[in-house]
């Protein structure tokens, strides 16, 4: 193997991004010939979606930050490319490593496979069917433009061997979302934030909105918050809000007294926290469908499909339509008790960061 120093660009922009990150970080950090280069795209700018995130998670401070902020998914993908294409010529690298599937992930593989540098997707081969979402869109291509697909499953193995990908591109990894939840469980459970406030151990439900699809419609978002404030009659519901739900919230008329808790965003500890003592988590997010299943926990995901359908066979996760019948039907369905953990998921085991490192640099391809 050549002691040659190489050079990897960390590409990242989002909230999920950094828990995808900092599991790879580690590992490359033990790498005495790789040079790490971390590079914030600014997708997300408020402090408890981002850079708080670096410090809990021990990811390295980024080494250039470009500010792109929020905006419409053309003028943030072209901002990205636009600043990024000089940094990523300069420095040269011989692999950029994306994450996701936000517009960062998508941005950055196109300029690095427009300059002729190799690409690593990390989560790559995600399907979920649904052309509507920005996300699917992202995933495919990106996927098409990477010479490394870094799979946390094999069924999205099988997604790209269908789309006649080359399978020596094609690695199974295990899943680095559940990487950085084993990392972070125990400082997590210390916080007990559900006692902070004022809550018992599962005896609340925890709720993330924030897909278009569930919130740009004044009606839809009317509807949904209707069913969780009928929850709230019952039970504790705490909300913590994503800045975009907020935004729709304050636009609709809809931001009002509920007896729902609204909650400023939180930081990846203290909502790993209140997800770890939740009774029930609704969500439309990715990453909280596989966090549910290690955890155990029963979640209702408020999508009609999903990328992660591992999640629904072998975890605790329902897909359920965001309507407000549905929503409560479901609900009042998903008891009190919790399942097994899915700890027995293939290569959800807390390595999956470990073997990308060993693939990029242990590998013939690379070296």
């Amino acid at each position: 193997m050549s002691i040659e120093h190489r050079r990897i660009v960390s590409v990242v922009g989002a909230r999920p991004n950094f828990m995808k990150l900092a599991p790879v970080a580690r590992a490359l950090a033990t790498r005495a010939v790789v040079d790490h280069v971390i590079v914030h795209t600014g997708q997300h700018y408020d402090l408890a979606m981002s850079r708080a995130f670096f410090g809990q998670l021990s990811i390295p401070a980024p080494a250039f930050d470009l500010g792109v902020g929020s905006g419409s998914h053309g003028h943030q993908t072209g901002l990205i490319m636009q600043r990024f294409e000089p940094i990523c010529a300069s420095l040269a690298p011989d692999v950029v490593l994306v994450y996701g599937d936000v517009n960062s992930t998508v941005a950055a593989a196109l300029v690095a496979a427009k300059l002729g540098i190799r690409v690593g997707h990390v989560e790559a081969g995600l399907r979920s069917g649904d052309w509507s979402m920005p996300e699917e869109i992202n995933r495919v291509l990106t996927d098409r433009l990477s010479a490394f697909l870094f799979t946390p499953s094999r069924e999205a193995g099988e997604n790209l061997l269908r789309e006649r990908l080359p399978s020596d591109r094609i690695q199974f990894v295990g899943n680095v979302m559940i990487d950085t939840l084993v990392h972070a469980l125990p400082a997590a459970r210390q916080l007990a934030l559900c006692r902070a406030l004022g809550v018992g151990e599962q005896e609340f439900v925890l709720v993330t909105l924030h897909r278009p699809s569930n919130v740009d419609d004044p009606l839809r978002l009317g509807e949904l918050l209707s069913a969780l404030e009928t929850l709230a009659k019952h039970t504790s519901v705490l909300f913590p809000v994503h800045p975009r739900t907020r935004q729709r919230m304050v636009a609709a008329g809809l931001e009002q007294e509920y007896r729902i808790r609204l909650l400023d965003p939180l930081p990846y500890l203290e909502m790993l926290s209140l997800v770890a003592d939740a009774r029930l988590v609704i969500t439309d997010s990715g990453g909280l469908q596989e966090e549910t299943t290690f955890l155990g926990i029963p979640c209702l995901t408020l999508r009609s499909t999903t990328e992660r359908p591992i999640t629904c066979r072998e975890g605790t996760n329902r897909l359920v339509e965001p309507r407000r019948d549905a929503v409560l039907a479901a609900a009042r369905n998903s008891g009190r008790g919790r399942a097994n953990p899915a700890r027995s998921i293939e290569r959800w085991d807390g390595c999956a960061g470990q073997r990308i490192v060993a693939a990029l640099c242990d590998g013939a391809d690379f070296c």
